[in-house]
């Protein structure tokens, strides 16, 4: 779902590079104590939202005392290696996600997921896979970006469906726009039938949040399409989101994580909480909405953001 778009090449050669270097399997568990580095490398996965987040994150590091610089990669198995060896110093991620990604990392890609609609007991599987690494996950954000279901909003209206519990109990048959996944995923198909009742007639393999995911449902030919919490682009197509009011998805809150050694201190932490504080999932929209529907700069949209929230001066 994350990281769509191609890393610079000298950003590949540069973290390819140190992928080979020093990691956990073979240099043992991480104990050194929390630095502070004048200088910090922010990673971005090269999205809108991740660079949206890294460019925040830099504002306000730098208005902190830090001197900083945004690296794109695209490719999470070559940005959390280059985390763990220090060549990156802070990224932004997503709490679940990367949770279940760290556990297959360590534990085989058959382990059973950690990641979990429960906050804390998935930030807790997270900082126990993390510390090891020499990584440190810092408090989760009121942000969240996890995957989401939306419907038309004439279909919504004529059927007073607020939530997805509304349309369980609606009775309501339902084709669904999604991957071809969704058939056995537990946060999609099965998992709307067993939490929400919800009839599920078929899954129509059009992808997730696609424009033909998008049109289907705007067309009536689908009733339903699987997309994010923080997708900017719903209006367009006059749909809106079915509230997960039974918790079925994962807590992918926006997490910063940092290298621990070169940016695990108190000054770091204080500078991105206060993002934390203030950014919520309505907010990530809107800013991806003007970069992807505007054209703005990532750049501009985060300076303005945090100027507007009184954050930067």
């Amino acid at each position: 779902m994350r990281g769509r778009a191609a890393a610079a090449p000298a950003a590949l050669l540069l973290l390819a590079a140190c992928s080979t270097g020093p990691s956990l399997e073979n240099r043992g568990a991480v104990t050194a104590p929390p630095g502070d580095s004048h200088h910090l490398t922010i990673g971005s996965a090269g999205f809108t939202e991740s660079d949206l987040l890294a460019q925040m994150y830099a504002l306000l590091l730098n208005q902190a005392g830090y001197r900083t610089s945004v690296l794109t990669v695209a490719n999470r198995e070559l940005y959390e290696p280059a985390l763990e060896s220090g060549r990156i110093d802070v990224v932004p991620e997503y709490a679940a996600t990367f949770a279940d990604w760290l556990n297959a990392k360590a534990h085989g890609a058959d382990a059973r997921p950690v990641g979990s609609p429960d906050l804390d007991a998935t930030m807790k599987a997270l900082r126990r896979l993390a510390a090891p690494r020499g990584l440190t996950v810092l408090p989760p954000g009121r942000a969240v970006d996890q995957n989401a279901f939306a419907v038309s909003a004439d279909y919504a209206r004529r059927h007073g469906l607020k939530t997805l519990g509304d349309l369980g109990a609606s009775k309501l048959k339902v084709r669904l726009a999604a991957g071809d996944e969704c058939v056995q995923r537990p946060y999609c198909a099965p998992g709307l039938r067993k939490v929400y009742g919800i009839d599920i007639t078929a899954v129509d393999p059009k992808g997730v949040g696609t424009t033909p995911a998008k049109r289907a449902v705007q067309e009536g030919r689908d009733q339903m399409v699987l997309t994010t919490s923080t997708d900017a682009t719903l209006d367009q197509f006059g749909l809106v989101l079915l509230a997960d009011d039974r918790h079925l998805q994962n807590a992918d809150h926006v997490v910063p994580v940092v290298n621990r050694s070169r940016a695990g201190s108190e000054g770091v932490a204080k500078a991105l909480g206060r993002l934390g504080d203030v950014l919520t999932t309505a907010d990530l929209a809107a800013m991806n909405r003007q970069v992807d529907s505007w054209r703005r700069l990532p750049a501009d949209v985060a300076r303005t953001y945090l100027k507007d929230k009184g954050l930067l001066k």
